[in-house]
């Protein structure tokens, strides 16, 4: 063989080589840049604010599927929020700290899902206020966002609530047929900048929606945060008693 042939060969390999040694430190590079695009909501390239989402989680904890899901926005970097019920917490404590320690958010669902509309200022604060002491012992804080089993408020809620009422823009309805496909498909379709999703961490089927929503929107640009997040992105102090289902952009 010519000696430039060996010279060429030896150059190839060598770099290829180096290109080989080189993968891991891209893939990490690539790991933090995603990370850090996911826990600041602003694109790195001209500081322009991306568009974010807030997804959201009802009825929980349920270790069977909370778990999963945890597991894969922990894969992707994603921040979640987290309205559990107090009825569930028993044997679940470490899936509350779990959300907690990995930056998601926690809040309150009620103790029992009773439709706090239908209840005195007794009942009310049975449901509520009893969970909120729950997770303050668990988690070692006392500001739980609220939010209402189905949704539903009233004039007497906004004024016992103690913190802001976080409703939805976008709900799937994802306890009605387990349809994931169906799901994704709405969601996608509907959500904007701004927008709080619903669904339920009860169901493997909505898990799967989640997961396919987050990556989906992800690649459009989107970001996905707490609902705290949102707010601090946002420039908007929440109000105790206040009903939020969406933060667009000013």
């Amino acid at each position: 063989m010519p000696q430039w042939r060996k010279d060429l060969r030896r150059g190839v390999l060598a770099l290829l080589a180096l290109l080989l040694s080189a993968l891991p430190w891209v893939w990490f590079g690539m790991a933090c840049f995603r990370q850090h695009r996911q826990e600041t909501g602003v694109a790195a390239m001209g500081g322009v604010e991306a568009p974010c989402v807030a997804i959201t989680f009802d009825d929980g904890p349920r270790a069977e599927t909370t778990s999963v899901l945890l597991d894969g926005l922990a894969q992707r970097g994603v921040h979640a929020t987290f309205f559990v019920i107090g009825t569930r917490l028993e044997c679940n404590e470490d899936i509350v700290r779990r959300m907690a320690e990995e930056g998601h958010q926690v809040g309150i669902h009620s103790q029992n899902h009773k439709m706090l509309t239908e209840l005195g200022a007794a009942g009310f604060y049975a449901e509520v206020d009893q969970l909120r002491m729950t997770l303050t012992a668990l988690l070692g804080k006392e500001d739980f966002m609220l939010r209402p089993p189905y949704g539903m408020t009233s004039a007497a809620v906004c004024r016992w609530a103690g913190a802001p009422i976080i409703l939805w823009a976008v709900d799937p309805e994802d306890w009605s047929d387990h349809d994931t496909a169906r799901q994704v498909e709405l969601i996608l379709d509907q959500v904007e900048d701004g927008d709080i999703i619903l669904l339920h961490d009860i169901y493997a089927s909505s898990v799967d929606t989640a997961l396919q929503v987050v990556d989906a929107l992800m690649a459009q640009g989107y970001y996905f945060v707490t609902v705290e997040e949102l707010f601090a992105l946002r420039g908007v102090e929440p109000e105790a008693g206040r009903v939020y289902r969406s933060l667009p952009p000013k």
